[in-house]
């Protein structure tokens, strides 16, 4: 009995210590994650700015004023001769002295010491690029790039246009270029210096941000429906062969073989026809193409690809002009150019949208505009009313996958 009661003992001693070294080594555990857990917490609450911690560190932001350049703003922030060349050639690779402009920002980052030391100049080249001159180590200089995450959110606009496209996005705190980017898209099936009243819009699209909150430009369109004289013209975005296009509902393409218009911002002030009354020579002529006026120095597109067959001056008549061949059925007359795009020439390819030359009034004109023709198999055709062939429609190999992303955006869109 007694053998048994001191092992009794024994045990229930080498349990309290067993059980004294466990709660000692809980209680050295929970210490450690309390440890990890605020460095952790102290870590995140750090500041950072351009890449850089700046918890002991004071921002100033500058205006590059004009006619400052390196050598004057380095001058300005308290460098010496010896300094300032230093940090010139340190710099060179990365910052180019041509993108010194005057209102641009720069910025410096200093100890808040009584007598305060520059650490970092930021110089910014665009709103997500910047250069970086580190003079945070005594007597060392080195320079490199910094750039700011982007990110981009899905936006979604609606409305209806009581005067034109344009005003009814503007009007809504929407940006101004979405509505070139849904012209852009709808090029082939809607004139948008003709939409009525009433006509109507829905759009999501992508816009990149920087810091979050600043938008930079809109990237694409995710989606569309405009409805265009009780029509609806649907735009799905499909990508095939790593190309992004837009098709209908059918998966028709909305990229057609021609623009509707060779001007962005027209009005038109003669159309196509047999006998008109010439402004000039106050007698009746045929008119056989489309008058667009526009301020001098508009410029003029080709509707099509294609290649200049012709670029001369016809001084009786059309002025500067250019005629393109776009195949074997097409031609196309640009007329009373004010110039001709740089480099163009006779035997030059042009792509659709490419920029061939500006409004003029050179040659028998009374006024800048442009007078527009179109060639169908050698005769004249009414522009406004030629059809264009649409490019190749979704493969049919694809079309579940078409299928399937449609129904996505039109979900999306409300439809």
């Amino acid at each position: 009995m007694k053998k048994t009661t001191i092992s009794h003992c024994y045990i229930t001693i080498f349990a309290f210590f067993i059980l004294v070294g466990l709660t000692n080594s809980c209680r050295q555990s929970s210490l450690q994650k309390e440890i990890v857990e605020e460095e952790v917490f102290q870590e995140d609450t750090r500041r950072f700015l351009f890449g850089i911690c700046i918890d002991s560190l004071d921002l100033e932001e500058y205006k590059i004023k004009p006619g400052e350049n390196l050598s004057v703003i380095f001058s300005s922030l308290g460098f010496n001769g010896v300094e300032i060349d230093r940090i010139c050639r340190a710099s060179a690779n990365h910052l180019d002295p041509k993108k010194i402009i005057a209102g641009k920002p720069y910025f410096t980052l200093r100890t808040s010491d009584t007598l305060p030391l520059v650490h970092y100049i930021i110089f910014e080249n665009t709103p997500t690029d910047f250069v970086i001159i580190d003079l945070a180590i005594p007597d060392s200089v080195r320079s490199y790039h910094f750039e700011k995450e982007i990110i981009r959110k899905q936006l979604f606009t609606e409305g209806v246009i009581t005067s034109s496209l344009w005003n009814a996005i503007v009007s809504d705190g929407g940006d101004p270029m979405l509505a070139l980017k849904l012209s852009d898209i709808y090029a082939w099936q809607i004139d948008f210096f003709d939409v009525k009243e009433n006509d109507a819009f829905k759009v999501m699209y992508d816009v990149v941000y920087v810091d979050d909150t600043i938008p930079l430009y809109i990237d694409q369109i995710n989606g569309a429906v405009f409805t265009h004289q009780g029509v609806d013209f649907h735009a799905i975005p499909f990508m095939q062969d790593s190309v992004m296009e837009y098709f209908d509902m059918e998966g028709n393409s909305l990229r057609k073989a021609f623009l509707k218009a060779p001007l962005d911002f027209y009005r038109i002030t003669s159309r196509f026809s047999n006998s008109r009354m010439h402004p000039v020579l106050k007698k009746r002529r045929a008119h056989h193409g489309v008058d667009y006026a526009a301020p001098i120095g508009t410029p003029v597109k080709s509707i099509g690809d294609g290649v200049v067959v012709a670029k001369a001056y016809q001084g009786g008549g059309g002025g500067n002009y250019i005629k393109v061949k776009h195949n074997s059925t097409y031609t196309t007359t640009y007329m009373h150019l004010h110039k001709f795009a740089k480099g163009l020439a006779v035997g030059s390819h042009v792509k659709q949208g490419e920029v061939i030359g500006y409004v003029g009034s050179s040659g028998l004109s009374t006024g800048p505009h442009l007078d527009f023709r179109v060639h169908k198999n050698g005769q004249p055709i009414d522009p406004l009313k030629m059809e264009s062939p649409p490019s190749l429609p979704v493969p049919e190999e694809l079309r579940e996958q078409y299928d399937s992303v449609k129904r996505e955006v039109l979900k999306e869109l409300g439809i």
